[in-house]
């Protein structure tokens, strides 16, 4: 392999690594929040014990977070130079503000809230975890409005004499029409994660019959934000279908293996193609599917590849401007897939938390539902990565689509060596960090949550004495 294909690699392996770590903190912010606000507003213990359980999971998440992410800034200087030379005007604004206004505004208000037990006025300990969750939806915009300039460049125009691009409009970046479909579409799926986790490590505690009130408590908050993230990324996402019908055509048609343009396209369910016929041998079908996805119409045209292909060619000069038509096809399946699954999962918990049976055991469907919670852990990730994996990958051969070719932006001055020398350390490193994260993560399951306190209660702070240790 040379040069620009391990620096893809690197890269995709370090984003995909990060990105465990992002949509987690995302997600579980605002359940501790939450369960943060009703120890205030109720007083009950309950709430205090998961506040200070799912906060002490979330913490070590979030470190995990910044160590990955800061891995990705230096790629952009070492693999990507001749990238970030073209884009850094653009670039420079929405990361500068991420770092300055979001980093800071998370890492500030979460320690706070951490230190603060026993130390801060009530009212004023769950405003910082209020904040926190700001910064961590504030972050994810900056760092999705300089993602989608790449998937759909906007406000800006190329340098005539350095060839670069220079920011003209940052109102325009920061409303991207691309960013205002993926935005929402990252949140509820992180939403989603944050809910997922919480229910399977609940349903964990509740197959054993270990703080049975504290974690059906627990439950029964995810359950409701599980049903709005995994519906809501469904609706979005509708939209986003369309938004790629618009942007980026070929990245749509290679989702579905779509080869030739078509009226009334149906919807491929499961297909075995040939690049090399551009066809596709086996194809189940489900009719006017691809139509209604991409254009809410029965009869409505969808662009073919072969179409495609001919036309970038005409508008970009010779060159392949097909992703991998697998990799995009399946990614597709496998995150549309684990968002069904979770769906149905969430539906189900919201039946049985509406009919109180949230911690029964001794009902058998009841049992088998918390026994599939602690494995659905893994669908939201599933989801996750499939999804990033298509965005990214389905935009090639652009690293900036339509401006800058992937094999473009590659450092010029770096070698072979050295590039597959920090894979191989990177994986590394990283591997043993996963090893501690998860190890960490489990040793806090195991020690559960902070034991109950005496509940002495404050009437005007509705609050109690003493916290206890965090």
């Amino acid at each position: 392999m040379d040069v620009l294909e391990l620096a893809r690699i690197q890269f995709g392996t370090t984003t995909i690594y990060h990105f465990l770590f992002v949509p987690a903190t995302i997600g579980l912010a605002p359940l501790v929040a939450i369960f943060h606000t009703q120890y205030l507003r109720t007083g009950h213990e309950r709430y205090r014990r998961l506040a200070k359980f799912w906060g002490k999971i979330l913490l070590i998440i979030f470190a995990m977070g910044i160590v990955t992410g800061i891995v990705q800034e230096f790629q952009f200087g070492m693999n990507w130079s001749a990238y970030s030379w073209f884009v850094g005007d653009v670039f420079g604004a929405p990361l500068a503000l991420e770092a300055l206004l979001a980093f800071f505004l998370e890492s500030t208000f979460l320690g706070l809230w951490i230190f603060g037990w026993d130390r801060l006025p009530p009212k004023l300990h769950v405003a910082t975890i209020w904040l926190v969750v700001l910064g961590t939806h504030v972050s994810a915009y900056f760092i999705l409005a300089a993602n989608s300039w790449m998937q759909w460049p906007v406000g800006f125009e190329i340098d005539p004499v350095t060839g670069q691009a220079r920011l003209t409009d940052f109102v325009a970046v920061l409303t991207n029409p691309y960013l205002m479909h993926q935005f929402p579409h990252v949140i509820l799926s992180a939403w989603t994660t944050g809910a997922f986790i919480v229910l399977g490590i609940s349903a964990y505690f509740l197959l054993r019959h270990k703080d049975v009130e504290v974690f059906a408590s627990s439950a029964r908050t995810a359950i409701t934000l599980a049903l709005i993230g995994s519906v809501g990324v469904a609706f979005v996402g509708h939209g986003q279908a369309q938004m790629l019908q618009d942007t980026q055509p070929m990245k749509l048609a290679a989702a579905e293996a779509l080869w030739d343009t078509q009226q009334e396209a149906p919807m491929s369910l499961f297909a075995v193609g040939s690049v090399e016929q551009e066809r596709n041998v086996v194809d189940i079908q489900l009719p006017y599917g691809l139509s209604v996805l991409a254009t809410n119409t029965l009869d409505g045209e969808v662009q073919g590849i072969t179409d495609l292909q001919a036309a970038y060619e005409e508008e970009f000069g010779p060159g392949d401007y097909r992703p991998i038509i697998g990799v995009s096809y399946w990614t597709f399946r496998i995150m549309v897939g684990a968002g069904m699954v979770m769906i149905l999962l969430a539906l189900v918990g919201l039946v049985s938390s509406l009919r109180g049976r949230i911690a029964d055991t001794d009902r058998r469907t009841n049992r088998l539902w918390l026994s599939v919670l602690p494995w659905a852990i893994a669908l939201p990730f599933i989801a996750n990565t499939t999804g990033w994996i298509l965005t990214e990958m389905g935009r090639q051969p652009w690293v900036v689509f339509g401006l800058m070719r992937t094999a473009d932006g590659v450092s010029g001055s770096v070698g072979t060596g050295y590039v597959l020398t920090s894979l191989i350390g990177f994986t590394l490193v990283y591997g043993i960090l996963l090893v501690i994260t998860i190890g960490l993560i489990l040793r806090s399951i195991r020690k559960g949550p902070p034991e109950a306190v005496d509940e002495e209660v404050d009437e005007e702070h509705r609050t109690f004495a003493p916290l206890g240790s965090y």
